[in-house]
This record gives C-alpha cells, structure tokens and sequence, in this order.
C-alpha cells in the first residue's frame, strides 16, 4: 500500500480504492470524496499519514457540497421500501418502552399488552427475518436503552428457536422471557448500574441479585408461567457451571434460557454501553463463537450461526474488487459466502439499480473484511 501524507491531501479528493487510517479503520470508501472534516479528525488525532492501494481519480477536487456532505451510508442502505420496517421496530420499542416504564414504577401493565407485542415480533421475525435483523443492526440507538434491548434479544431468542425447530408456544413462552429477562434491574440502585468505574465486590452482588428480582416480578407481579419466569431467573448461568445465581451446568439449565444466554451477551455487545462502544454484527458473532464451550450451549450456539450467518444480515463489507456491499442473505451450509447489495461499485459510483450478487455463484469475488459504518459514513 501507498503512504499519503495527509499535508498533501486536500478536501474534495477522491480515490479509486479505499483510504485507510489503519489496517483497521476506513477514511473514506472508494470514489467517495475527502471532506475537511475527515483532515481536521485526522489532525486531531495525531494521524500523519494514511494508506491506499488507489490512485487519485483526476477530476475536480473542489469540496464537496452541504447535500453531498450529509448523505451517509445510513442512506445509502434505508431504501423507501425499508422505512416501513424501521417504523414498525420503532413502534414496538416505544410500546415495550412504555411498558418497562410502569414496571419500573411498581405498577401492572396487564399481560394481554405484554402478549400483544410478544405476538407482533414474533411474526414480525417468523415473516421477515431478514429485514428486522438489518434494522437492528444499522439502527443507532441512545446509550443504554433498555427497550430497545429487550426487543432485540426476544429477535434473536426467536430466531434460535426457529433454528431449533422449536413448537409455536414454546417460541411465544422463549419470547416473553427474553423481553423480561432483565426486568430485575429496575429493583438494582441506578448509582450502580450507571458506574463507569469497576465496580466492587459488594455492587457487583448486588447486580448479580437481578434475576431473582426478574423471576419475582414475572411470577408474582406480571403472574407468567414458571416455564418464563425461570427464563430470567437463569439466563446468567454457564454451560460450565460457572454462572449464578445457582451454578447449574450443562443441560440442568432450561433449554429456553440457555438460549436467552446466547440472545443476551449478543444483544449486549452490539449495543452501546456507558463503559464501552458497541460492537459491530460480525465482531460480535466472533465472540460468541470463541466462547468454547465455557458460558454457552453449543447446540444454541450452532443454532444462532445457522439463523445469524458468520456475516449478520445488514453487515457492511468490503469485497476484493473494492466495492462495499451490504449482506442481504445468508447461506447456512456456506456462511462465509452470503448474498450482498451493492452499495458503492469499483468505480466508486452508487448503482442506478438494486446489484444482488451471490456470493456462492461468484468465486472470483470475495468479502476481504467488514467495515464498522460509523467510520464511512459522511456526518454532515
């Protein structure tokens, strides 16, 4: 690769291959203008150079306008037919956030609203896997918002079960459990909850008490099954033994909450926290994967690869020939080769039409590594 100074880079230019901070990081995908505050971010940083294989497309590298400098690669993968998807997640979450809300202030709901919006993700996700999937991925969300969350692990807790062939009920009782699973937290002291400092042994027990506040207000309060309200009370233990509050292991743990397991730490990673950023899909599918057997049912586990994919539906990726794609489906007998959406092409254009490529059917072509959009993406 070829070393640019950034003294010698001037806003406006654009390059036929991708700029790169590090080995890492993206500046700018190919064909895509330089803006000053791309060289003022790399200035303040302390960056002086960055890396390219391209060479620097030779055309008027006046800067680029306020209408080019607010399209961003959110844009670029919210077609109209997508909004109503993205409303309709909306919708869900503001209802679940309305819930957790009376929760939280020691009130009822009622179980028939809980149930109704149980019933609307699940066939949400059983008619339309793919779409919400790349909506949770590519949404951006505020720190810590715990209905979001919620909703997002009942997503992947039903595509689990879906992949475990599970029956129809079970997936609705594996549902409501997910979406209540840490509703235990709201009985735990903000002050601990909202602590960027490591937190002491005494915080740390008391955080680990949670579950049994969720299984109480799930089987007292909100009067659920025990089938759900054990869900919450055991989707911290490890497939090794080594989680709480009861230690169980292996197969002594509900099925349906060694599934919430999974469901959780991934939700988890993919969402901002006040301690740390969130991870991108495929970082986060690695995780999980990496965890050898210690904290997850290797079974769930297989399940959530064949339903998620190696690269998650919504994934942004670089291909060889330096487009960047978005994956739009997976294969589960190939998961290294699913099928994407062409956003920018080799030429550094967006396409006048939807490109499907499949990568099964196209050997020449293949995904070099997944780009974080939060670094492509041209913030106005």
């Amino acid at each position: 690769m070829k070393e640019l100074n950034i003294e010698a880079l001037k806003p406006g230019m654009k390059f036929d291959a991708p700029v790169y901070i590090d080995e890492r990081n993206i500046l700018v995908p190919p064909g895509i203008p330089l803006r000053e505050k791309d060289l003022e971010r790399l200035k303040r940083w302390e960056i002086k150079t960055v890396k390219t294989e391209g060479n620097l497309i030779q055309e008027d590298t006046k800067a680029p306008s306020k209408d080019q400098e607010n399209i961003t690669l959110q844009q670029l993968l919210t077609a109209d037919n997508e909004k109503e998807d993205i409303k309709l997640y909306e919708t869900i979450v503001e209802q679940w956030h309305k819930i957790l809300n009376t929760i939280r202030r020691n009130g009822h709901p009622g179980k028939e609203l809980i149930d109704r919006i149980v019933n609307d993700i699940y066939i949400k996700v059983r008619d339309k896997k793919n779409e919400i999937v790349q909506v949770i991925l590519m949404t951006e969300r505020k720190v810590e918002n715990e209905a979001a969350n919620d909703v997002n692990c009942a997503v992947i807790a039903i595509i689990i079960g879906l992949n475990l062939k599970l029956v129809g009920h079970k997936i609705i009782s594996l549902a409501c459990g997910a979406l209540l699973h840490d509703v235990g937290m709201f009985r735990i002291p903000e002050a601990i909850l909202n602590k960027k400092e490591n937190l002491s042994l005494q915080e740390l027990e008391i955080i680990r008490t949670h579950p049994l506040h969720s299984y109480n207000i799930i089987a007292r309060e909100l009067k659920y099954s025990e089938e759900i309200a054990q869900i919450a009370l055991y989707h911290h233990e490890r497939w090794d033994g080594k989680g709480y509050p009861k230690n169980l292991s292996g197969e002594s743990i509900p099925l349906l909450a060694r599934i919430v397991s999974v469901a959780d730490a991934y939700t988890a990673m993919i969402n901002e926290r006040p301690y740390r950023e969130q991870m991108i899909g495929y970082d986060a599918i690695k995780n999980i994967i990496s965890d050898n057997f210690k904290r997850f049912d290797p079974n769930v586990v297989k399940a959530f690869l064949r339903g998620m994919g190696i690269y998650p539906i919504g994934s942004v990726v670089l291909l060889n020939n330096s487009s960047v794609a978005v994956v739009v489906n997976t294969h589960s007998d190939a998961p290294l080769r699913p099928q994407v959406e062409i956003l920018i092409n080799e030429q550094g254009e967006k396409p006048k039409d939807n490109k499907i490529i499949d990568l099964l059917e196209h050997g020449e072509l293949f995904i070099v590594r997944v780009i974080d959009p939060r670094q492509i993406k041209t913030d106005g």
